[in-house]
């Protein structure tokens, strides 16, 4: 019997409500957060590389263990991304969050890469430090893709530094 064969569905139940458990403890801590990056643009295939930039508005809203966001990317190139999906706040270690993400979003290629579709699917990948603050520095590697529905569909990745700061901690609420 292979690891992920077990016949004790109990051990599953307990894995996956541990699982949601400490989430839904991440996603309490830090409150709505603003999300600014920057990255390399085309990393992978690197034929249209760019300077790229990012502002991600995360909230602090929960539907079950997914948190909603959005944002803007613009390159340096002219090109613009605009989207909005759902995020999970993962909490490995104490001050180490890995947080995968989808969204899809409005994609303008300007005069750069052409992705051959105007909606486009944002996949991402993001490891972060979170300081005694609230706030948090990461990297992330994301994959854009128009999901075979345009002509072609080349795809993008970029790979970003990025720092995560509390919401109040620009916005002070009386």
């Amino acid at each position: 019997m292979g690891v992920f064969e077990t016949r004790c569905p109990a051990l599953w139940l307990a894995a996956f409500f541990t699982f949601t458990s400490s989430v839904t403890q991440a996603a309490n801590q830090d409150g709505d957060l603003l999300a600014f990056s920057a990255a390399y643009f085309d990393v992978n295939q690197r034929d249209e590389t760019a300077g790229e930039f990012r502002i991600e508005y995360r909230a602090d809203e929960r539907m079950w263990i997914f948190k909603p966001f959005g944002g803007a990317m613009a390159t340096t190139d002219g090109a613009l991304h605009g989207f909005a999906g759902v995020l999970i706040d993962i909490p490995l270690w104490d001050r180490i969050y890995i947080t995968p993400s989808f969204a899809p979003g409005l994609y303008h290629d300007g005069n750069g890469k052409d992705l051959f579709y105007t909606l486009e699917f944002r996949s991402q990948i993001e490891i972060s430090y979170r300081f005694n603050n609230g706030h948090r520095l990461g990297a992330s590697f994301n994959h854009i893709s128009n999901a075979n529905l345009g002509d072609d569909n080349p795809g993008v990745e970029s790979a970003a530094l990025t720092y995560i700061v509390p919401f109040d901690a620009i916005f002070k609420r009386y």
